[in-house]
């Protein structure tokens, strides 16, 4: 009898401690389990952290670049015949910059110098000063010339003199002297731009609903005028139980990117207050089928006018004035 109870007992004794053994041994099982369920994510965090991070110390380098917006120190509509430009007082145009008194003149006409019939739209010439170009001018790393100009807003004629540059620029039916100067105060005083803190919370999926055929918005300026841009479709997400839209455009023929100019309720206090920009990548499924769309508001960066008085920038349509709070991206610049 007293055999059996022991046999009982240390039967018992062993199958508790089985069962010790098994609990003891589950525990790091499903330890593992769950650092394996988390090991991507949080490597694609990282990532996504380290991708975040290089992309804003490259918009940084941009922007404080010797050919970034910090050098633009003027923006001149010129008129009709000759506009005279360089650092002396009595120029049409003054470059208030370390440059030579007379470096050229900028003819604005009806037809080209050489006598041939009228082009459609008005031309564009450069004609030397008395006494000819400044030594070391140039017009696209080549020596000055005379001779018409390239006006193309992607890729104008340069007018170089050492770190000074000057490109003429479309506006409507009118055009303007843009001015750079790569040893300008506000290029020199850079000390950073300024973010909010990376959060995952604001890299979001958006459902595209393309436009079949893209549609024109008409996008304000800080000019008063309009560009008429084609908004290939919608982008909607949600953001804190809110549904939002955000109608992109497109800024070039290629269509690589969309561009989406907006405004969101910390215009009010943090953030730039006319607008800031987003480009992102395409829709999963293209631009004329459904499909998603990733919104990486992390990325908002602002326009060029948060960084001098001599930039015209695109404001935001209607629909991208959001009433939420996008606290991501790019704050305001302090000058």
């Amino acid at each position: 009898m007293m055999k059996s109870r022991r046999a009982d007992i240390f039967a018992f004794a062993l199958v508790l401690f089985s069962a010790g053994l098994w609990g003891m041994g589950a525990a790091p099982a499903r330890a593992q389990e769950a650092a394996a369920a988390t090991a991507p994510a949080n490597a694609d965090d990282a990532a996504w952290r380290q991708q975040l991070a290089a992309w804003r110390a490259q918009r940084a380098s941009e922007v404080s670049s010797a050919d970034g917006w910090l050098t633009l120190v003027g923006l001149e509509w010129l008129k009709p015949g000759f506009n005279s430009f360089g650092a002396a007082k009595d120029n049409q145009i003054q470059v208030r910059a370390q440059a030579p008194d007379h470096i050229g003149l900028l003819t604005v006409s009806g037809s080209s110098r050489s006598g041939k019939p009228a082009q459609a739209g008005p031309i564009l010439q450069l004609l030397a000063p008395a006494g000819g170009f400044p030594p070391e001018l140039t017009i696209d790393g080549a020596p000055a010339r005379e001779g018409q100009l390239t006006v193309n807003n992607a890729k104008p004629s340069i007018i170089a003199w050492r770190g000074v540059t000057l490109a003429v620029l479309a506006r409507g039916d009118r055009f303007t002297l843009r001015i750079k100067d790569a040893d300008a105060p506000t290029r020199a005083g850079f000390h950073g731009l300024n973010w909010y803190a990376p959060d995952p919370r604001f890299r979001l999926t958006a459902r595209w609903i393309p436009f079949n055929p893209p549609r024109i918005e008409k996008i304000p300026t800080g000019l008063g005028s309009t560009l008429d841009l084609p908004t290939p479709g919608i982008a909607e997400f949600t953001l804190d139980g809110q549904t939002l839209r955000l109608a992109p455009v497109m800024e070039d023929r290629e269509g690589k990117t969309l561009f989406f100019i907006l405004r969101d309720a910390t215009s009010q206090s943090t953030t730039y207050s006319a607008a800031r920009f987003l480009h992102t990548g395409l829709p999963d499924h293209g631009l004329d089928q459904p499909g998603t769309l990733t919104l990486d508001f992390n990325r908002l960066e602002n326009p060029a006018c948060a960084y001098t008085l001599y930039a015209t920038c695109p404001l935001p349509p209607e629909l991208n004035r959001l009433p939420a709070a996008l606290e991501a991206g790019e704050q305001r610049y302090a000058h």
